[in-house]
């Protein structure tokens, strides 16, 4: 009889993801910021390719939703950020959004979550703070009108909604939206039984800082080399960067008042390539931390966080394709498991099947160490002239004398080019702004490099790291 008790307990402990109505298997998330991606009905065949059950995406593309119905595929949408507003002060507003976004897919294609913006207070103070929790209010009482209940309601979160994070147990959110923000939107997931879904990627704050975090730490290689960090303050002991990072939004949580609401990790991932700046992001860490990281979270039983032992965390791998129209540094553009026609940058399982020993030997990662040297921002080649003339124009108007030797005349004039004209001016215009921000982006049409484009007597600003 005791054997049997164990037994059914067991089978019960290791499929309470099923009970629960999540699986603990990463879904993927689905970005769309990219003019070379496959259509929908090509990208759901490769999102079923990688094993996973589970989908994101940051709007709620009718096409997508469609090539989604009777899939099995769960899936979490997302209302626009601009609409959190107007959606707040108006019911009828949101009534409609829901019967014009969700109704016409749903049951047939299984929304389970809804997103409320994207990351709306992990951004500078701006007049959407006030407006989040009555907007998440709005749309939940939609759905229960329609009465659509299986779909749970929050909003994403980055890690910088806090003010301090480490020790984890000494981590509190920030001042400026903690009673204001956190704590009534807490109280509503709480309420609804719904997620804090929070953005996770230890490769920020590694990258930022490598010398004084260890690199395996934040890729889940801790026990590889021994290596632990212990919270002086709760007694827990980490093997790895993710879970301390978890565990500061915990006791932040509970802090407040609200110790059991569940994290859902709306996004984490490592960038598989980028700037030639940027340290760490290339294919052999990429496929560590994400391999890894399915590890963790599809161990049986489940192991948690140290803070959560025995708490499955569901979540969302970023991201299934390379975008290469997203704004900012270039890691930003290589954090896909597929290139936009459809090949693995490198082998994962979602399912956590697939024995490491199975997939390929990994290219070694050639800039674990700082780059040191000058690099150039220069025009990519293949870009669209108009497009390059008009990110030229932009360039020229910046700061102080950026363009003068593209003049007439001038050393660099000739030759007279768009493109050459254009890769002075991104070299002169990065070279003067990079210390206050300034990328080597210009929408995509700009790429750095570190061989020399100066020609005759035409010379080219650059950047010395």
């Amino acid at each position: 009889m005791a054997l049997l008790l164990i037994l059914l307990f067991s089978l019960l402990f290791n499929n309470i993801s099923d009970i629960s109505g999540f699986s603990s298997q990463p879904g993927i998330c689905y970005g769309q910021l990219g003019n070379n991606l496959p259509t929908p009905s090509k990208s759901i065949p490769l999102i079923k390719s990688l094993n996973t059950k589970r989908i994101k995406l940051y709007d709620t593309n009718p096409q997508i939703l469609t090539s989604l119905k009777n899939t099995n595929l769960q899936v979490s949408i997302m209302l626009p950020n601009e609409l959190i507003t107007n959606i707040s002060a108006n019911q009828t507003l949101s009534d409609q959004w829901i019967k014009s976004n969700v109704v016409p897919f749903y049951p047939q294609t299984l929304i389970r979550y809804l997103l409320v913006g994207n990351e709306i207070i992990s951004s500078t103070p701006n007049t959407t703070w006030p407006h989040l929790v009555p907007a998440m209010r709005r749309i939940k009482h939609s759905l229960k009108k329609l009465r659509i209940k299986k779909i749970k309601v929050g909003t994403s979160s980055a890690m910088d909604v806090l003010e301090t994070s480490f020790p984890p147990s000494n981590a509190a959110f920030r001042k400026d939206i903690a009673v204001r923000v956190i704590k009534p939107m807490l109280r509503f997931l709480n309420r609804t039984k719904s997620f804090f879904f929070l953005d996770v990627y230890p490769f920020f704050p590694w990258s930022s800082d490598p010398v004084n975090i260890n690199l395996d730490y934040a890729l889940f290689r801790g026990d590889n080399v021994n290596f632990t960090v212990t919270d002086p303050g709760s007694g827990l002991v980490y093997t790895n960067l993710f879970d301390q990072m978890v565990d500061s939004v915990y006791f932040a949580m509970e802090k407040l008042g609200f110790p059991d609401i569940r994290i859902f990790i709306a996004e984490t991932g490592w960038p598989n390539g980028g700037d030639i700046d940027q340290i760490g992001a290339n294919v052999f860490n990429a496929a560590t931390y994400n391999r890894n990281f399915v590890k963790k979270v599809m161990r049986k039983p489940v192991v948690g966080t140290p803070a959560r032992p025995g708490s499955i965390l569901p979540s969302f791998l970023f991201a299934l394709f390379n975008e290469n129209q997203k704004p900012g540094p270039g890691t930003e553009r290589h954090f896909g498991l597929l290139y936009p026609n459809g090949s693995k940058v490198y082998e994962i399982d979602l399912s956590g099947e697939t024995p490491e020993s199975e997939f390929p030997v990994l290219p070694p990662p050639e800039n674990n160490e700082a780059y040191k040297g000058k690099i150039w921002c220069v025009a990519a080649r293949g870009s669209n002239t108009t497009a390059l003339g008009e990110a030229l124009s932009y360039a020229c108007s910046q700061g102080n004398r950026t363009c003068d030797l593209v003049r007439p005349g001038r050393e660099c004039f000739k030759p007279e080019s768009v493109f050459w004209h254009a890769s002075y001016a991104f070299s002169s215009y990065w070279a003067q702004f990079k210390k206050i921000g300034g990328t080597c982006y210009f929408n995509g049409l700009a790429t750095q490099t570190a061989k020399d484009p100066s020609y005759g007597s035409c010379k080219f600003p650059s950047v010395t790291l």
